[in-house]
């Protein structure tokens, strides 16, 4: 794929080139948003044919470790035999899809017990320490997938709307994700008869710049061209139909991603959705999408990007700097800008200022959401080796499936910001130690490689799509 322009394709050679009741790490909401009601289950009801489904409650938001019923999805099946017949039936074969179920139960077995067992070895990384709300069982959940996910990449649809994506922006992980999935040869099959997870590689950015009039205000273009490539695959192959799409997966990082995924109602209510902008206010919904960091990788690489001095020689307490939008930033400004010498907090830093310098110098790096939930700073952060501290509403951070947020990040509501300095001096040196180098630890998840490599953020956008692919059970009938 060629790298034609500062959002074009990537190139090869850079980075942008049990019983039911089974127990897994979906983790809580973090404080921010604990007050928030629970989600309703996913509605997952067909339409008029013979599908039917059964949707399996989710226990409440409040333990580290849920238990889930996996939904279970019964499609139609051709070969029925009458119940009134008394000749003797012949042995039924046992179809791909269930085999596809029977292998998943395995996983899921494996995951639970995992949580019992010693933690296992691993020539690359053994996740371990208060990062992880459950490390054995995220360990063995990511080695499940290694053995067996599968997925399928439709081929229908030409670029640059589909198979293709930006590298050099903000909205890198698009390009990236759909780079990797191309050329990847592990977890991709061309056999869809054996895939566990469909991928529509739909590039939401793309749409914006080539289908969306500019300053329009029309949506339309972008809402036919999702769904007529739903109804498209949908035509095609059985497979969409099959599950009502609760096995097939999208991924944007453009603040519409949300909205374009509503084009098509099975997308938005049933299928998972990666997204940049994960937010519960806006439809997201943290048992069956996926939130995904957002890179803002302007050359395609983290060359200079990533690493930092050690923490005494990190003078600044905290540091932010960026435009005014949104309805957090402007709070933030109100009551620090250029008001503290150790809070510093600019909306234009001072001429010959780094940015990346500033952060590098900074125990804390302030997050705040802008116009929409999701802020690359927050990688940029662990990229550096500050401290994240977080300020949104509404915000699921990026894998809380299996990252415990609050052990290397501060968390502060929209309410506390006046309070900012207070809550940060009172972190003694010793947690903030502790934090460093879980920032440090954790950062792994979030880098970008090309080829991928394991535990990276490629790999982790992957095991949140396997842990919510175990959450949907599909049964022939």
């Amino acid at each position: 794929m060629g790298d034609r322009d500062a959002d074009g394709k990537c190139k090869i050679v850079s980075a942008c080139s049990s019983a039911k009741l089974f127990l897994f790490m979906i983790s809580p909401p973090l404080p921010s948003y604990q007050s928030l009601p629970p989600a309703p289950a996913p509605s997952l009801s067909p339409p008029t044919s013979s599908l039917s489904t059964k949707v399996g409650s989710i226990q409440g938001y409040y333990n580290r470790t849920i238990q889930l019923n996996p939904i279970n999805i019964a499609s139609s099946s051709s070969n029925v035999t009458s119940t009134a017949s008394l000749k003797p039936m012949k042995k039924r074969v046992i179809s791909n899809l269930e085999k596809t179920e029977f292998e998943l139960q395995k996983a899921r077995v494996a995951i639970k017990a995992a949580s019992m067992n010693d933690p296992v070895d691993d020539p690359d990384y053994v996740p371990l320490g208060p990062m992880y709300w459950n490390a054995k069982v995220f360990h063995r959940s990511y080695l499940e997938m290694e053995k067996q996910f599968k997925i399928f990449v439709y081929k229908e649809g030409e670029p640059p709307l589909f198979h293709d994506g930006p590298c050099k922006s903000i909205y890198s992980m698009e390009g990236n994700f759909i780079y990797e999935m191309e050329t990847d040869t592990r977890f991709r099959t061309n056999n869809p008869e054996k895939a566990h997870a469909f991928y529509l590689p739909l590039s939401v950015v793309k749409m914006v710049r080539y289908v969306y009039e500019r300053d329009s205000h029309d949506f339309s273009p972008i809402r036919k061209t999702v769904r007529d490539y739903i109804d498209l695959v949908g035509d095609k192959y059985p497979y969409w139909n099959r599950s009502i799409g609760a096995d097939h997966f999208m991924l944007s990082c453009h603040d519409w991603g949300p909205e374009a995924s509503f084009s098509h109602p099975h997308l938005g209510e049933n299928s998972i959705r990666a997204l940049c902008n994960a937010n519960t206010s806006e439809r997201f919904k943290p048992r069956k999408d996926v939130s995904i960091p957002e890179i803002n990788l302007l050359t395609g690489s983290l060359k200079g990007l990533v690493g930092g001095p050690s923490p005494s020689s990190r003078p600044i307490l905290a540091f932010f700097a960026g435009g005014v939008h949104g309805p957090v930033r402007p709070v933030l400004l109100q009551h620090w800008e250029n008001k503290d010498n150790d809070i510093r907090v600019h909306k234009y830093l001072p001429k010959g200022t780094s940015y990346s310098d500033m952060m590098r110098n900074s125990k804390f790096c302030i997050c705040p959401s802008g116009y929409e939930v999701a802020s690359p700073r927050i990688v940029e952060a662990l990229y550096s080796g500050c401290v994240p501290v977080l300020i949104n509403s509404g915000y699921v951070p990026p894998f809380s499936d299996v990252l415990n947020w609050a052990s290397f990040s501060v968390i502060v509501s929209v309410e506390e910001i006046p309070n900012l300095k207070t809550i940060l001096t009172s972190i003694s040196p010793r947690q903030y130690l502790r934090m460093y180098r879980r920032v440090l630890k954790v950062r792994r998840h979030f880098e970008v490689n090309s080829p991928a490599k394991r535990f990276d953020v490629f790999h982790m956008i992957l095991h949140s799509i396997w842990v919510r692919r175990l959450n949907v059970r599909i049964r022939e009938v």
